[in-house]
């Protein structure tokens, strides 16, 4: 009896652990990610990027088959 119900509390123990993200860890995580974005927006639409982007793209659709 005393084994099955230790064995029933390890249980329950273990499954109230923290087990992800807390609300505070949320909102961390999602004002990196908005912030990392944005530099991300900044670097790509800037025109040396463009440029480059653009060039790239030009001469993958004018290769020859």
């Amino acid at each position: 009896m005393f084994t099955r119900l230790g064995a029933r509390w390890r249980r329950l123990r273990c499954a109230r652990r923290d087990q992800g993200m807390t609300t505070a860890e949320y909102a961390v995580g999602t004002v990196a990610a908005c912030g990392f974005a944005a530099v991300l927006y900044k670097v790509v639409t800037s025109g040396a990027v463009s440029g480059a982007l653009q060039s790239i793209i030009g001469k993958a659709l004018d290769a020859p088959f």
